[in-house]
């Protein structure tokens, strides 16, 4: 966006919740820095426990440029991250990044743009998933899939419109204050929950294929799995904390681990007939990772089914073994932390 000379364009906070990312880090607040955007900005950092060097990195670049500040975060919780980065920042536009994203040049400017075009009180855009190796390349290729992510505009692009959620988010400070800001309970889904409520008290949430972050994926199947297991569990969370927030793409996964599991069991205790199922399963994701490795190697194209299965499974079986017991905690708190308190 060319900004015109006379225009005076509001000052943007970006908030950082950061744990263990000494390998994109440094990476990603020099692409905040480096942002075309003529306007004030500054960048707050809130630092959970680390056990890497993401402490003293983050210290090299709190001296290295004025803009950036940093606020502890002892829980190393990701929501509590959010909150205490908001509090200690200070301007009306707030831009959530995380310590592994990378913005497009123009993101900033294009979201305040998006702000002002449409009233909404939240934008955000594509989650591009790049890899560094063979593995990311397949899960960053599964995750911008169809068969991998379902219709999700801000994994697979889309149509510039209201949605329910975006990924990260660009939000009007007075929005994060009127719902104090992010539940803290919520460890996992926190952006989604965050979004329904902003949604319940009349707020627009908009999705534009004009914003792009580049996110590395996670660098293990390990890794990769816990994380799916806990998007699972905490979506179903959401949906006992938010009566009426499910929808069927979030129900295919358990759905799925369901039927391939019966089918396990069917076909080793009564008829082969019953390994039809997760038989077809395997020929689906093999069939869906054709086109969603195009243009890959050979080595990572290989591995596009894993990932898919990993994804599907994980997260199938997290909602499917969430407990209760974390449902009750949430809504025992109804009000989440509001930004005023410690």
């Amino acid at each position: 966006m060319n900004a015109k000379p006379d225009v005076q364009l509001p000052a943007v906070s970006v908030i950082m919740p950061v744990l263990d990312e000494e390998r994109h880090l440094r990476g990603a607040v020099q692409a905040i820095l480096a942002q075309e955007y003529a306007g004030e900005m500054e960048v707050v950092i809130a630092l959970g426990p680390s056990k890497d060097r993401t402490d003293e990195i983050a210290a090299e670049l709190v001296r290295e440029d004025p803009r950036v500040h940093t606020v502890p975060n002892p829980t190393g919780r990701t929501p509590a991250a959010l909150n205490a980065a908001v509090k200690a920042s200070r301007h009306p536009i707030v831009v959530r990044v995380d310590g592994h994203g990378m913005l497009s040049p123009n993101y900033i400017a294009t979201a305040v743009r998006l702000l002002e075009e449409t009233g909404a009180q939240n934008v955000g855009g594509i989650m591009h998933a790049e890899g560094e190796n063979a593995w990311e390349d397949a899960v960053a290729a599964a995750m911008t899939s169809k068969i991998g992510v379902g219709n999700a505009a801000f994994h697979t692009g889309g149509q510039a419109g209201p949605a329910e959620t975006v990924y990260l988010g660009v939000f009007r400070r007075e929005a994060l204050e009127q719902q104090g800001g992010y539940n803290v309970e919520f460890i996992r889904a926190q952006d989604w929950e965050l979004n329904f409520r902003i949604r319940e008290a009349g707020g627009l949430i908009w999705f534009s294929p004009e914003l792009r972050v580049s996110y590395r994926p996670r660098p293990s199947v390990k890794a990769l799995a816990k994380q799916y297991k806990d998007y699972g569990r905490w979506r179903h969370v959401v949906a006992r904390y938010h009566s009426g927030s499910i929808n069927l793409r979030y129900l295919a996964p358990p759905v799925a681990v369901c039927a391939i599991a019966a089918g396990l069991v069917v076909g080793a205790a009564l008829t082969p007939l019953g390994f039809v199922i997760p038989g077809g399963y395997l020929a689906a994701i093999a069939l869906g990772s054709l086109p969603a490795g195009k243009g890959l190697s050979l080595k990572a194209r290989l591995q596009i089914p894993v990932a898919l299965a990993t994804m599907h499974m994980s997260w199938g079986y997290g909602f499917l073994t969430s407990p209760k017991s974390l449902a009750r905690k949430v809504i025992a708190s109804r009000r989440p932390a509001v930004l005023t308190e410690a």
